[in-house]
């Protein structure tokens, strides 16, 4: 049997091996708030241990009577420090430890050193939409430091935001769902852009009253709850028609509109466009005759409000069809 063989001394096994909690949190919740068993572990440990001294953590952990060692272990030091039985826990710094995990790893591996029992710890957790707020902060430091991101204005990049959307419907009716996360990161990009912009007083316009991606998001809570009496008030809806209703009656309350045509944007395509105006009509219930005109753009206003009535969103429908056309010239070209 070679060194590399040698089992551990038969009185090791006898020996108590200790503990190591890694204790991990997260910096999008707010320094102090951990879990209950994370301050159980911390005031139970028999050493508690961070490598960063700055940690956001070690003033809250002070104040509660916990005592942290300023301390960087290695794997082996760590194995030592939990000898007969101790309980070490180590603060996790925001890079994660990465040299100490992978260490104790390798120690376990060999099989000739008696680890202690490893324990990974949560102390608080990421809420649904957290790395929201790394956006908004990557968004700012770009806003700050980039010599294009910090000379942008909202007409200029007016062009990316149609660009983005048009890359998402395609992800979308491809269904490509890899394209779909990515063409949605896009898309939620120039939201925080246009708000990141919208934070700052503008010269050309001093009277305009600055606006955060807080104050966007503010806004359409308040309207999603506006119109969803039925999930956050004392309306039913059955049905997707019922919620319809609703929507449609919350939405003229809000709007006041006093055209039927009030609110639907001009530029956008003309198929739409006359697929939007056609919606409007039928939602109403009003009877309009289609203007007297010769010409392609007629019939295919014609085409459009066909499509509409049949529930077909025209623009898709050409879509497809222009995919086909465009598969037909490659083929075409392939001979």
């Amino acid at each position: 049997m070679n060194q590399t063989d040698t089992p551990p001394p038969a009185d090791s096994a006898a020996q108590p091996v200790g503990r190591v909690i890694l204790l991990t949190t997260s910096h999008r919740v707010a320094p102090g708030l951990l879990s209950w068993p994370a301050w159980q572990a911390l005031h139970a440990a028999d050493a508690v241990l961070c490598a960063d001294a700055s940690h956001p953590q070690l003033p809250y952990l002070r104040e509660a009577g916990v005592r942290v060692e300023q301390a960087a272990p290695t794997a082996q030091e760590l194995v030592e420090a939990c000898a007969g039985g101790r309980t070490v826990l180590v603060v996790a710094t925001a890079e994660g430890d990465r040299a100490l995990t992978d260490g104790l790893a390798r120690l376990a591996g060999t099989g000739r050193v008696a680890m202690p029992d490893l324990e990974l710890l949560p102390a608080s957790y990421d809420l649904p939409g957290a790395r929201l707020l790394d956006l908004v902060q990557v968004m700012d430091r770009i806003r700050e430091e980039c010599p294009w991101s910090s000379r942008q204005t909202h007409k200029g990049l007016a062009k990316y935001a149609i660009e983005e959307a048009y890359e998402l419907v395609e992800a979308i009716e491809e269904g490509d769902r890899e394209e779909l996360r990515e063409e949605l990161g896009d898309v939620l990009l120039q939201v925080v852009f246009h708000a990141r912009i919208a934070e700052e007083p503008t010269d050309e316009s001093p009277e305009e009253v600055p606006f955060s991606i807080d104050d966007v998001a503010a806004g359409i809570v308040e309207k999603l709850i506006h119109r969803h009496p039925h999930v956050f008030g004392d309306d039913s809806a059955q049905t997707p028609e019922d919620v319809r209703a609703h929507w449609l009656r919350t939405k003229a309350e809000e709007k006041r509109r006093t055209s039927l045509t009030e609110g639907i944007p001009l530029g956008q395509p003309s198929l739409a466009l006359a697929a939007k105006l056609a919606s409007r009509v039928r939602t109403a219930g009003l009877e309009v005759p289609l203007p007297p005109g010769e010409g392609i753009g007629y019939e295919l206003l014609t085409l459009a409000l066909r499509a509409e009535s049949e529930g077909v969103d025209p623009e898709a429908a050409l879509r497809a069809a222009a995919r086909a056309y465009r598969d037909a010239i490659l083929t075409a070209e392939t001979r």
